[in-house]
């Protein structure tokens, strides 16, 4: 069967192609009576518009833009792959198209040349960073946008999980164990998500007046040599536990621990910040916390087609987590 195409509409009703297009986007001057007539008749012959047409007919791309840093550990791939899949669910629903746009952190060029040239009607970030000049040229320049993660742009909208709450909870569990001498051991200190997992650290032993170990929080271990000697720092200090801001951290510490055989949890309880796959199989079980990235996607680009279409979500969605409770500390 041959789909039909907008001159075909004009020419079955005798109007213009351009008053097609007006009764189709719901712009420009047409009588109520030729909109409903050119309505009636598309759904009564299945004219569906092809993207081109659409895009013109509205002013619109159909595109959105998703940035995903350069610059990432292997470890985090299945995160940003999850993500991705939760917003092009929603997209697909939406007669959009995903346009990935990998960007090293601070560089605006690219992003500035996408806008420039018009190819997407809006943005998602996919990593804030605690100076993030892609949100704030974002905000100056009123495109539509959406963080996933938590910035300090205040203008921007942002769908985040709940990563201080989770690691308050996850340091809290530890404390009422009767440990004490609790290392953190995290990434770049100068992503948000970072500094948010500190400060949950940091609030779990405010609440039960117990002092913060300063000399047992290690941020910036990115590298496996730096990793290293951060673990024979925490050995020399009869540390009670290790907390890792995420898998790939902890992988590289049972890797430490197992070469000067530190029995886990019998010398050292461990708990990590992500229950991926590279540690579901890991004997003993490591206690961890679970997110649901796939969801955090939806999330993200549910909002972003509301303010395309000239709406206003909610300015900071949070979602929640789970504890999964493991041998590692016990």
């Amino acid at each position: 069967m041959k789909n039909i195409t907008i001159s075909d509409v004009a020419d079955a009703l005798g109007v213009s192609k351009t008053t097609v297009s007006r009764a189709i986007s719901g712009k420009g001057r047409i009588s109520n009576q030729t909109r409903e007539r050119v309505l009636a008749y598309i759904e009564e012959h299945d004219y569906k518009p092809n993207v081109i047409a659409k895009s013109l007919a509205q002013s619109k791309t159909y595109n959105i833009g998703v940035i995903m840093p350069a610059e990432y550990d292997i470890i985090d791939l299945p995160f940003f792959q999850s993500c991705l899949f939760g917003i092009q669910e929603i997209a697909a629903s939406k007669d959009y198209d995903i346009l990935l746009i990998i960007s090293p952190p601070g560089d605006t060029r690219q992003l500035e040349r996408i806008l420039a040239n018009r190819k997407v009607d809006g943005i998602i970030l996919m990593r804030t960073f605690v100076k993030d000049s892609q949100v704030k040229m974002l905000s100056q320049k009123n495109v539509p946008f959406i963080t996933i993660g938590s910035t300090y742009v205040e203008s921007a909208i942002q769908v985040d999980q709940d990563h201080k709450s989770a690691c308050f909870e996850l340091t809290s569990i530890l404390l009422k164990k009767g440990l004490k001498k609790i290392a953190l051991i995290g990434g770049n200190e100068n992503f948000v998500v970072t500094q948010n997992r500190l400060a949950g650290f940091r609030e779990a032993f405010s609440q039960l007046k117990l002092p913060v170990r300063e000399d047992l929080i290690y941020l910036n271990t990115e590298h496996s040599s730096q990793l290293d000697e951060t673990v024979e720092d925490i050995l020399t200090k009869n540390t009670d536990a290790v907390i890792c801001m995420d898998d790939a951290l902890c992988t590289q510490v049972l890797k430490t621990f197992r070469k000067k055989n530190v029995s886990v949890p019998g010398d050292m309880k461990i708990a990590s910040f992500y229950n991926s796959t590279v540690l579901e199989n890991y004997i003993p079980s490591i206690t961890s916390l679970s997110f649901d990235e796939k969801k955090l996607g939806r999330a993200a680009c549910k909002n972003l087609m509301e303010i395309i279409e000239g709406n206003t979500p909610q300015k900071i969605t949070v979602l929640g987590y789970q504890v999964i409770p493991g041998e590692s500390t016990e």
